[in-house]
Parts: C-alpha cells; sequence; structure tokens
C-alpha cells in the first residue's frame, strides 16, 4: 500500500468536501483524463472546470468518502455526494466508485463509475424512471452536461479549442 497515494486521494476528497475546486484540481497532473457516465471523458484544463463549475454551483451539499486504497500507481475510492440537482429542485445521493491512475505524486486518471438509471429516476423524476435507462435520455444527459461545461468555461474565459 502506498500512504503516498492515498494521502493524495484522500487529499482530493478532503477538498470537494470544503467544495475548494481549486485544491482539487492542484491533485491533477496537467495531462488528467477523467471520465464518468455524465460527462464521458474529460481531458486537462476541461476536467479542472468540471470541478470548478460543480463546486461553484452546489447547492445543499455533502459529501462522504471511505475504502481509500492505493499502491505503487493506482488506487480506488468510494464515495457519496448528496445534493440538489439544481435543474429539478430534487435531491440526489449519488454512489459513487472512483478508480485513479498516479504518477509522480498526482492523479493523471480519475474514472468514477455509477448507475447512470439510478442518478437519473433521483434527478430528474418521472422522466428519468420512465427512460433514464434508455440510450436516449442518457444521450441527452451527457449533452446537456457538456453544453452546460462550455458555458461555464466560456463565463470564465477558459474555454479550450
Amino acid at each position: 500500500m502506498s500512504d503516498a497515494n492515498c494521502a493524495v486521494i484522500t487529499r482530493f476528497y478532503q477538498a470537494f468536501q470544503r467544495l475548494d475546486a481549486e485544491a482539487m484540481v492542484a491533485c491533477y497532473s496537467d495531462d488528467i483524463v477523467f471520465s464518468d457516465p455524465v460527462f464521458g471523458t474529460l481531458r486537462g484544463r476541461d476536467a479542472g472546470d468540471m470541478w470548478r463549475m460543480l463546486t461553484s454551483r452546489a447547492k445543499d451539499f455533502s459529501l462522504t468518502f471511505d475504502q481509500v486504497r492505493a499502491d505503487l500507481h493506482s488506487g480506488c475510492a468510494h464515495w457519496v455526494a448528496t445534493y440538489l440537482f439544481s435543474q429539478t429542485g430534487r435531491t440526489v445521493v449519488n454512489d459513487i466508485q472512483a478508480r485513479f491512475v498516479i504518477r509522480d505524486g498526482q492523479i493523471c486518471q480519475h474514472d468514477d463509475s455509477f448507475d447512470l438509471w439510478r442518478w437519473s429516476r433521483q434527478a430528474l423524476g418521472a422522466p428519468g424512471l420512465l427512460l433514464g435507462w434508455s440510450p436516449m435520455l442518457q444521450n441527452k444527459v451527457r449533452q446537456q452536461a457538456c453544453n452546460g461545461l462550455r458555458a461555464f468555461q466560456r463565463s470564465q474565459g477558459s474555454a479550450t479549442a
């Protein structure tokens, strides 16, 4: 077990608990590759901007994390975020498994996995319950997330080409 790599994962989630996106991003390498079921794959600045956007908009937010483990090159953690989904005003409790690749003391790959249908049932209500399993609704959720990220980046003057 690598104590240093456990420490970087722990720092990341402690910063997330404080909604401190800059401290979160400081745990990432410049060439970070992030992925999850909503945003898909984000690279570099896009990954950091996603956390900046999410933390700046968080309402009624809390986060717990546990099961932090790491070896010399990788790690994992379990985390649960509870928050108000702003588009619908509904509370979401998202249960997530995270996997990391760590290089030179920084996270260079971060993969979050969770049940998108379960998320959509909570976030969207009846439409999520009825259609959250469907590729059509899942693709719409992904497109809205990416559009939201691009709009946030434009508002911050940090959009990538």
